[in-house]
């Protein structure tokens, strides 16, 4: 087995496609259903980022609880890896995440810095972890 896909739900594909794009430059590379759609999955790697609106997580008749940025951090996170963390954090920002963290050095050499993103999920923006 292998890991396809983290998915989060979101009100609103649209704007979470329009965020990441904005705040960490990654692109859509698969929607479903027209530009408000009820799925969409970001271009990451090997493992798709996805969002599901949370009209089509309702319909799958499960519970869940429902993220938003005033309530506090699902026990989540996403991590995007990059060479200039202290870039894309400001990148970040500037869009529109909520600072949670700055880029600081970790003893493990490391460097980690966190924002929340639009639906209030915990973005880690992090360096290359060294081999």
């Amino acid at each position: 087995m292998k890991l396809g896909y983290v998915i989060l739900y979101v009100p609103s594909v649209a704007d979470a496609v329009d965020f990441y794009e904005s705040a960490f430059g990654l692109e859509c590379r698969f929607r479903h259903g027209g530009i408000e759609g009820d799925y969409a999955e970001m271009e990451t790697g090997q493992t798709a980022l996805a969002f599901v609106s949370e009209t089509l997580a309702d319909s799958h008749g499960f519970g869940y609880r429902k993220t938003n940025v005033q309530s506090e951090a699902p026990s989540i996170e996403v991590a995007l890896v990059t060479d200039d963390v202290s870039a894309a954090y400001d990148r970040a920002i500037a869009a529109g995440a909520i600072a949670v963290k700055a880029p600081a050095q970790q003893p493990w050499g490391q460097t980690i810095s966190y924002v929340r993103d639009n639906n209030g999920y915990l973005v880690e923006i992090c360096s290359p972890v060294a081999k």
